[in-house]
């Protein structure tokens, strides 16, 4: 069994489409007996999509890979399995004299992908739609410079003829909102007078996990589209308008990039190095493809090069904030604590209430008289009054509020909703500006749905993995076991316990999940997880359902919440 077998065998099923096993034996190479070995080599993410019935196999959803023999009539396409970059093949090519024009290179996984300002651009097989189309201009590559918002106009005109609502982040990223759903990097070779540029292009086909803001192409189209339904459109889109951008440049596509710019009329923060050097309101773009952009001092133009657009509510506003400022959560076990410093998280720090000596130790440290202390608290009065003996300074506690930082609570009396829940809920949106359900995972476990546009609708409150163990124990007989471990089937009695606890869990979770998504009219909700047992959480999940959504696990979330309301609260003092 081979590497190629295995690459012909997921090709074959790309498409998603029901195909008997004698078809696939053939597409493969091999025979029929030994496909599900041969389907056991595939990359995990990929395995469990595989779904077997009365002879035929079929994926749940198709993958982002072509046909070997994929073929467009505009262009000669190279499909191959694996590649350091597409970008690479096409370039090298062209150095080495080779004719680029209306070339296609596609690759089901790149090794050594790459975006715009030397970023790698990741993507597992099947995972990512990646191809690079060389085209041969006679203008030399000043002339060009609005290349990149061409390619980035054909893309998204392509996507939305299929009906998928993406908009372009000048210069040329596909986005959907605030959410990333592709990039584009040119790549250029002089030679001969004339100019051979590599247009690169990454859609996401799937969620990426672990990556924050990103959209996915199966998420936004109303139905199921195939890798070679979407390469062929946007090839066929970027035939017509790269010939015509060839003979009349950027002056006809101009109205039609601007209305679907995301940022047209709004502010914008202009980053160089990931550090905000500027900003102002989008006034429009100019036939070069620059970006004009009304400031205090006046219109200026903005060429793309090293700087990267982003709203203002993508970012903490660190300059309202204190230049040092104490952020503790007050848990029912525990306290935690984050020293900021300038807006960012610089020391982190817990202990038990019967032991707050590190905080103590901390506070004579780093503490003084300038800085501010904000806290959440779940704990009660005499914990908090415990902590407060260990800090010279006063302690702002906060409760959940009716809204905060666009968010309204919908919890029936704010009083009595937990104000970790409440600033959990706010610290979820600096990792996500989905629909999310946020899990906390804590003496008490905690599941709670927030919409995408921002309506906190309440959750479920279960016991903690230890107070369920210490009910069973306590209120059932010879149930007093060591702790065991999770298994599909249990066959000792500890297994058995440890397994019906993470069931519980797992099973709120999707609930909760299943009824928000059912609220978002199907589109895939994000699911963050915080607390000491949020990776075990996250790797019991069962991988059918853990399949193709956006899991985060976020250590500190309660803080987060807090660093953004400080920042959003400041803000609003300081203009006062």
């Amino acid at each position: 069994m081979t590497t190629a077998h295995l690459n012909r065998l997921m090709t074959a099923l790309a498409d998603g489409s029901k195909q008997h096993i004698t078809a696939l034996s053939q597409a493969a190479g091999m025979p029929p007996p030994q496909l599900n070995s041969l389907w056991q080599q595939t990359p995990a993410h990929i395995r469990g999509l595989l779904r077997q019935k009365d002879g035929f196999w079929h994926l749940v959803r198709p993958l982002a890979m072509l046909p070997e023999n994929y073929q467009h009539s505009a262009f000669k396409v190279t499909v191959l399995q694996e590649t350091e970059s597409t970008n690479t093949v096409l370039l090298q090519a062209a150095k080495n004299g080779e004719n680029i024009h209306r070339r296609v290179i596609a690759a089901h996984s790149q090794t050594k992908g790459r975006g715009r300002q030397g970023k790698s651009w990741h993507g597992k097989s099947g995972e990512c739609l990646m191809f690079s189309i060389g085209w041969t201009f006679p203008q030399n590559q000043a002339r060009l410079g609005a290349l990149a918002l061409v390619a980035a106009l054909f893309c998204q005109q392509a996507l939305a003829a299929q009906g998928c609502p993406v908009q372009i982040k000048w210069p040329n990223d596909l986005v959907h909102g605030l959410n990333k759903l592709g990039g584009i990097l040119i790549e250029t070779v002089q030679r001969n007078g004339q100019t051979h540029a590599v247009i690169g292009i990454g859609i996401n086909f799937v969620l990426p996990k672990n990556t924050d803001n990103a959209a996915a192409l199966q998420t936004l189209f109303p139905q199921h589209h195939t890798a070679a339904d979407i390469t062929h459109a946007i090839l066929q889109q970027a035939d017509s308008v790269l010939s015509r951008f060839a003979e009349q440049g950027f002056a006809p596509f101009q109205a039609a990039y601007e209305a679907v710019h995301r940022d047209s009329g709004m502010d914008i923060c202009l980053l160089r190095d990931g550090e905000i050097y500027g900003g102002g309101t989008v006034a429009g773009i100019n036939a070069d493809g620059s970006l004009r952009l009304k400031t205090e001092h006046g219109e200026q133009n903005i060429v793309s090069g090293e700087t990267s657009l982003r709203r203002p509510e993508q970012l903490v506003s660190t300059q309202a904030l204190p230049q040092q400022h104490l952020l503790l959560d007050g848990g029912n076990s525990r306290i935690k604590w984050a020293w900021i410093e300038e807006g960012r998280i610089m020391r982190t720090g817990h202990a038990p209430y019967r032991d707050l000596s590190p905080l103590a130790q901390d506070w004579q440290q780093y503490g003084g008289k300038h800085i501010k202390i904000t806290g959440s608290a779940v704990c009660g009065i005499a914990k908090q009054e415990a902590v407060q003996q260990q800090i010279s300074n006063p302690i702002e506690w906060l409760g959940s509020m009716p809204r905060a930082l666009g968010v309204t609570n919908h919890y029936r009396n704010p009083g009595e909703h937990g104000a970790d829940r409440w600033f959990n809920a706010l610290g979820s949106r600096r990792f996500s500006k989905n629909a999310c359900i946020i899990v906390s995972c804590g003496t008490a476990v905690t599941v709670d749905a927030l919409t995408a546009d921002n309506h906190y609708l309440g959750g479920s409150i279960l016991p903690g993995f230890h107070l369920m163990r210490e009910s069973l124990v306590q209120k059932t007989a010879r149930l007093n076991r060591a702790e065991g471990h999770c298994y599909p089937f249990p066959t000792t009695t500890a297994n058995a316990l440890s397994t019906g606890i993470m069931d519980a869990v797992c099973g709120a979770v999707i609930l909760m999940y299943n009824r928000l998504q059912a609220r978002c009219d199907g589109h895939v909700p994000d699911l963050i997880i915080t607390g000491g047992g949020a990776a075990k959480v996250a790797a019991a999940l069962p991988e059918t359902f853990a399949l193709d959504k956006q899991i985060k696990i976020i250590d500190n979330l309660v803080i987060y919440g807090l660093l953004e309301w400080i920042g959003s609260h400041n803000a609003t003092e300081g203009k006062a």
